[in-house]
Formats: structure tokens, sequence, C-alpha cells
């Protein structure tokens, strides 16, 4: 299955039923691709499979943010994949897992907070908890594993080397999709809002808008200075060019849906006439239909 189709099933409604995911047993295959890499400094990525094999999906990068005082790991992956969280962790650091930030409410990215019940905070955007709130794993007992602290805009977390700064730019994946920076290192980390080089999935469900996007990540990009290195949400670490080529192609991409519902054609004749891949070959099309149909419907 391609990751779009996983994708797909895996916040169909927004509300993922996660505990059934956390008893079934690992693809190795997908273990195995897990790797910990260095990004700069103290930063590491627990990575996913490699953009050519889709069938290992393990959920969404991780960030490893060694600090002084213990580890911050940005997003938790799929249920049941904490103990390989750790053990990549733990080849780099014995430090404690102090904090966890999740960048949105996906099941991806979210699965295994209840791997790591000593993690002194859980941090996320306030509509990101309250869309988590509706998840099946954070129910009764387990709702201790929701975030403890949130925020509206911005939020800083530590400092000098240690610092990550939080910020919220608007709707796009999500309503509540939560950017990260390492200011220290100079490294931006996307979540979702940044998932690949291809259309995004846009979880209407949980707040999410293909004609809010384009905005909210040109406001990430008008805000943040001083990045060159970027960790998307499932592909290798890249560029900070990287991540503005993609802001210009959502632009594109809803432009053009605006443009075929404006002059009358209908959603399928929007899905078939829209090919943005001569001005950006290095793009796949897997998410291209759906995000399309999404923003068509968005459109007056």
């Amino acid at each position: 299955m391609k990751r779009a189709g996983i994708l797909a099933a895996i916040v169909a409604a927004g509300t993922l039923s996660v505990g059934v995911g956390a008893r079934q047993q690992l693809n190795q295959g997908a273990v195995d691709a897990a790797q910990i890499e260095q990004v700069k400094g103290n930063l590491y990525v627990i990575t996913g499979a490699p953009p050519a094999d889709r069938t290992l999906f393990s959920g969404g990068n991780v960030g490893v943010f060694v600090m002084d005082s213990g580890v911050a790991v940005v997003d938790t992956k799929l249920p049941g994949w904490g103990q390989v969280l750790l053990d990549r962790i733990r080849s780099v650091t014995d430090k404690p897992i102090v904090t966890i930030v999740n960048t949105h409410t996906h099941g991806d990215h979210v699965g295994s907070n209840e791997f790591f019940p000593d993690a002194v905070n859980i941090v996320a955007q306030a509509n990101t908890k309250t869309n988590m709130t509706g998840m099946d794993n954070f129910q009764g007992a387990n709702a201790k594993y929701l975030p403890k602290q949130t925020f509206t805009d911005r939020l800083t977390l530590g400092a000098g080397a240690d610092q990550m700064d939080l910020y919220y730019f608007g709707a796009g994946h999500t309503n509540g999709d939560a950017f990260i920076v390492y200011p220290a290192l100079s490294v931006l980390q996307t979540g979702d809002m940044f998932p690949w080089r291809d259309a995004p999935f846009l979880d209407v469900n949980n707040g999410g808008s293909g004609l809010a996007l384009p905005d909210s990540l040109a406001k990430a990009i008008a805000a943040i200075q001083n990045v060159d290195t970027v960790i998307p949400g499932h592909i290798p670490v890249t560029t900070w060019d990287s991540f503005q080529e993609f802001q210009r192609y959502i632009a594109d991409l809803v432009a053009a849906v605006r443009t075929a519902k404006s002059g009358g054609r209908s959603a399928d004749q929007a899905v078939a006439g829209i090919d943005l891949s001569g001005k950006y070959p290095n793009y796949d099309a897997t998410r291209v239909e759906a995000a399309v149909r999404v923003i068509y419907d968005e459109l007056p």
C-alpha cells in the first residue's frame, strides 16, 4: 500500500483508535528502517522507511533533542513503537525522557505517548489537545498521556543550547499543527505541515484546510528566521529552500483548483486537468486527487 493509502486509513474520520495497533507485531523491515541519525549537534531524528519503500510505514519522523536536563522527543510514531524509539535513543544517550512534543493529533505521531509514563511534560498546540481527547487511545486512565502543557501561538521551552521554540501559524494539515525550531542549531521540524513532496493530506475532520495551508506556511516562512535545515513529517532531512518550495507548490495547487472551479469545471474535471509536474518535476502525485477534491469543496 502506498503511503497515502496508509495515512488515509490511519487518520480516517480524524479519530484514530490506536489501541489495536499497539497489540500488533511490528513489521521487522519497518523496525530496521527506523534508524536514528544525527541532524546537528545534540539533535537527532528517528526515521521511517526510505521514500523508495512506502510499504514499511512506521509513522512520522521523530525528533530527539538531547538537553542538559534530559531528552525531548518530538512525536512518538504509531502505537507499539515506544520500545523501538527508546532503543534508538539509548544508542546516543542515557538521559531520561523528560518532554514529549506532539506536532498534531494523528496516531502516527502520538501513538506511543503511553510508552513514556515518566516524561515530565507532554506539550502540544491547544487545538491538538482538544483533537486528541476524542481519540480512543486517550480515554479513561490513558487520558494522562494527553498534553499537559498547551500553547496558542508560541511557546519557548528551555534556553540557550537547549531552547525549543514552538509556533502555530494557522490551519493546514489539521487546525493544531506545531512547528518546532531549534534556534541554536538553525533547524526547523515541521510535522505534517510539510510531510513530503506531494499534495498534503488535509484532515478536515480535525480542522484541516487546503485553502488556509499556503497562507499558514507563508506566515511560517516570514516569521521563522535563521533556519537552514528542515526535518519534514515523513521524508529525509532537507533544506529551508525545500520548505519554501513546498509552500509555493501548495499555493499553485490551490490556485489551479480555484481557476478550475471558477471556470465552471466539475471536481472530476479539476482532478483530470490539474498537473503541476512540469513546474515541480521532483514531486509525486499520489495525493493530488484527494487534495484537489478537499480544496474544491472548500471553495465557494
